[in-house]
């Protein structure tokens, strides 16, 4: 069942728990795409139930943040175990959260306000991998909270004004997240080049 189908129409009074308790889940990385809950969220409160609005976001939003509280968590204390898993027992996961350990490391706090806009399975690895080098928990939240609230309100303001054209939405939002993607690798690379060339001289 996808999350479409999920968030339905039949489900919409208990909607803000539905969105809490599936983003809660993606911080367990259970495939559920947080940008997905927001905006579907917020069409179904556009079009059918305005008068929670409010408590939808909230929803939302918190379910957001505790989902990278409990991603964070688990790289912080049950790394160890999640290897152990079929999950995240793949050299490719592993890979990733090498290469975004290494930008931890050299661009600290950066790496997670900007890692935060990026989709494709990023935000999880860039929490797991946070709590992994065991960056400051306090730091992390303030963080964290910062980037949060930019790309919630705007995936949900999306959701919410184009409520009525979902689809046109998500070929944008497709093409956002190429667009970001494609950027922060544009970013770190400029910034990698530059900082070797000050070395060289």
């Amino acid at each position: 069942m996808d999350i479409i189908n999920l968030l339905s129409v039949s489900m919409s009074e208990n909607l803000h728990f539905i969105s809490f308790g599936l983003l809660l889940l993606a911080g367990l990385n259970f495939p559920v795409s947080e940008d997905l809950v927001l905006i579907i969220s917020a069409s179904i409160a556009a079009t059918i139930i305005p008068e929670n609005t409010y408590l939808i976001f909230i929803g939302c939003y918190l379910g957001a943040y505790m989902s990278d509280i409990i991603a964070y968590s688990l790289g912080r204390y049950g790394l160890p175990l999640l290897f152990k898993t079929n999950l995240f027992n793949r050299k490719s996961t592993r890979k990733k959260i090498v290469r975004i350990e290494s930008y931890f490391n050299k661009y600290g706090g950066k790496t997670l306000f900007i890692g935060r806009f990026i989709p494709f399975g990023v935000r999880n690895m860039l929490f797991l991998t946070a709590g992994m080098v065991k960056f400051n928990f306090f730091k992390f939240l303030l963080i964290d909270l910062a980037a949060l609230t930019v790309t919630s309100t705007l995936l949900f303001y999306l959701g919410f004004k184009f409520g009525e054209n979902i689809d046109v939405i998500m070929h944008y939002l497709d093409n956002y997240k190429i667009t970001v993607f494609v950027s922060f690798a544009l970013f770190v690379l400029i910034f990698i080049i530059k900082k070797r060339w000050f070395r060289v001289r």
